[in-house]
């Protein structure tokens, strides 16, 4: 596949289109009369549909948010089949034998650099990195993906049945995508539910991976093992009730964008400026910054559903999961870092009674001023313990290595 800056190659972006749904369809055909159908249905999107979206409209949400970023990257639709291959199961059922793509970003580093590859967790795309790009481009050579059926990635049609088809979903589409790049030895970065794919993929391919870093991890402890007292008493009234069967519906909170229509950009506005500026725990994002990071979350949590709809299958009601990390801890074969905001609300203590179970290296270490968005909240802090956490690997005395100040270990 040929690289490109922040632009999409004409014929992935019409693959792609049709499956995003017909209110995201891209005309493939060079006729006159399809030529302008094409360009004045180009005017429709902000005026006459209910979502106005569209493939093109995440592609240039992606490089308008992309523009703060400093340091030089390339971005590619990687190709990885239709299914992985040999398996009796595919990641997806689907009546379509077209290739999927995963969006990945490149960033310029220095030669012989470790290769650090970031997965975004539930609901949000690699463009939540942006802040982190630059700064971790100086140490590493960065690769950022969409997770198959989020972002700028191809969006399947999903309907998995299980737990362990949805783990399966993501874990063999992120290998068949270390395959296509030919990748091995690296440093493998999850957040949220991201951290929890990562961890699944460090089990069953622990061959690839160098270093697995945590940060904030949905999944590590199951429901009964965390005793939420507060979710108990929820569940026996009847609005807890009405949640827990939404959650059994699979309702998503996409799915509330989506019904807003026309309203959704502003309702998405509305939280990404209370959430980083504020709400924020650490520093606010600036004006310029809240705006392109509202685009591009409007824009990817309106298109097509697919890997959203992993929720009930990966978690019970309150985030729990159903495979907790923990249960397999003891079967860990990656050096392991968890990262944890101070005010994340993903408990740090889930970790701690993983790590008793675990037989080889762990540390966990808690950024001030950070939440759940810590690399959001607190970018330099997040760095610091990024850094720190792979000492082994950029540093050329990691003995000498000690804790940046404010970090704290857990």
């Amino acid at each position: 596949m040929n690289l490109f800056r922040s632009r999409v190659s004409t014929s992935v972006v019409s693959r792609m289109a049709g499956e995003l749904g017909s209110s995201a369809s891209v005309p493939t055909t060079t006729s006159s009369s399809s030529s302008s159908w094409a360009k004045t249905r180009s005017l429709w999107p902000s005026i006459l549909r209910w979502i106005p979206t569209s493939v093109d409209h995440i592609i240039a949400a992606e490089k308008r948010l992309l523009s703060l970023v400093k340091t030089s990257y390339v971005v590619e639709q990687v190709n990885i089949g239709s299914g992985p291959p040999g398996s009796k199961v595919r990641w997806f059922r689907s009546t379509s034998d077209e290739p999927r793509f995963i969006n990945t970003a490149t960033f310029q580093s220095k030669e012989d650099s470790p290769t650090l590859v970031m997965v975004h967790g539930y609901g949000a795309s690699q463009g939540f990195f942006f802040r982190n790009f630059d700064a971790l481009a100086s140490r590493f050579k960065v690769i950022a993906i969409d997770q198959l059926g989020w972002g700028g990635s191809s969006r399947p049609d999903f309907t998995c049945k299980s737990t362990e088809e949805t783990e399966a979903w993501f874990i063999d589409s992120f290998e068949e995508w270390r395959k296509a790049k030919n990748l091995s030895g690296f440093i493998l970065l999850g957040h949220s539910f991201g951290g929890y794919v990562a961890a699944k993929y460090a089990l069953k391919h622990p061959e690839h991976v160098e270093h697995l870093i945590l940060v904030g991890p949905a999944g590590v402890s199951s429901e009964s093992e965390s005793k939420p007292e507060r979710l108990t008493k929820l569940r026996a009234t009847w609005t807890g009730a009405v949640f827990n069967h939404l959650w059994e519906s699979n309702f998503t909170p996409q799915k509330v964008v989506r019904g807003l229509g026309p309203w959704g950009p502003d309702l998405v506005n509305r939280y990404t400026t209370a959430r980083f500026g504020a709400y924020s725990t650490g520093e606010v994002l600036n004006e310029e910054e809240s705006k392109l990071l509202s685009d591009y979350v409007y824009h990817t949590l309106v298109a097509k559903a697919s890997g959203e709809l992993c929720l009930k299958y990966i978690f019970s009601f309150g985030a729990f999961a159903r495979m907790p990390l923990l249960q397999s801890a003891s079967e860990w074969k990656v050096p392991t870092t968890f990262i944890y905001g101070f005010e994340d609300w993903m408990n740090y203590k889930g970790a701690q009674e993983a790590r008793q179970h675990m037989k080889v290296p762990c540390e966990i270490i808690r950024v001030p001023q950070g939440g759940h968005f810590v690399f959001i909240d607190n970018p330099t802090g997040f760095h610091s313990a990024v850094f720190y956490a792979c000492r082994r690997y950029i540093s050329p005395k990691p003995e000498n290595e000690r804790l940046p100040e404010g970090l704290t270990f857990a």
